[in-house]
């Protein structure tokens, strides 16, 4: 596909985005089996939910633009999740698994957390200022994950692994 302009950049970037947050939601329930800790498990359960709604503004977006909310492969995300799979067929240790999984979330927050502000930087270059709002508020989740997983691996989790 040639891309030929901002508008084309943008909507490749949001069908990216799309195929990577759907990607997402089928990893996130193994991450949560693995997880022994109960404040981790909660909170990769809570940022499933989270997640469908990213789906949903995402839709939103498309609709506004008049376009189908389809997704275009992620071949990062692909990337991600693979290595998240082999690394926690790896590991037996609970505590060590835990604070694994702690940093492939990070992996994933923090390419989400690129990928929603170039495209919040984007939709107000381009004249959306509804998608702005929606992509905007799901950055500031991505930013809260990571803030949220960042404390919890410096509070006891990594501690735990190494012990």
């Amino acid at each position: 596909m040639m891309i030929a302009n901002l508008d084309a950049l943008y909507l490749h970037t949001l069908k990216d985005v799309l195929y990577a947050e759907r990607r997402i939601l089928k990893a996130l329930p193994r991450m949560e089996r693995k997880a022994s800790d109960p404040k981790l498990k909660a909170a990769l359960s809570s940022h499933r939910d989270e997640t469908e709604e990213h789906v949903l503004r995402l839709e939103k977006v498309f609709d506004a633009l008049g376009k189908p909310a389809r997704g275009a492969k992620c071949d990062a995300m692909v990337g991600l999740i693979d290595e998240a799979e082999g690394l926690m067929a790896d590991i037996d240790d609970a505590e060590t698994m835990d604070a694994a999984l702690i940093s492939l979330a990070q992996a994933v927050e923090h390419y989400e957390i690129a990928r929603y502000g170039t495209l919040v930087a984007w939709a107000g270059q381009l004249g959306h200022p509804k998608a702005v709002a929606l992509l905007k508020a799901t950055l500031d989740e991505e930013y809260g994950a990571d803030r949220a997983l960042s404390k919890m691996a410096e509070d006891r989790l990594n501690a735990a692994a190494v012990a």
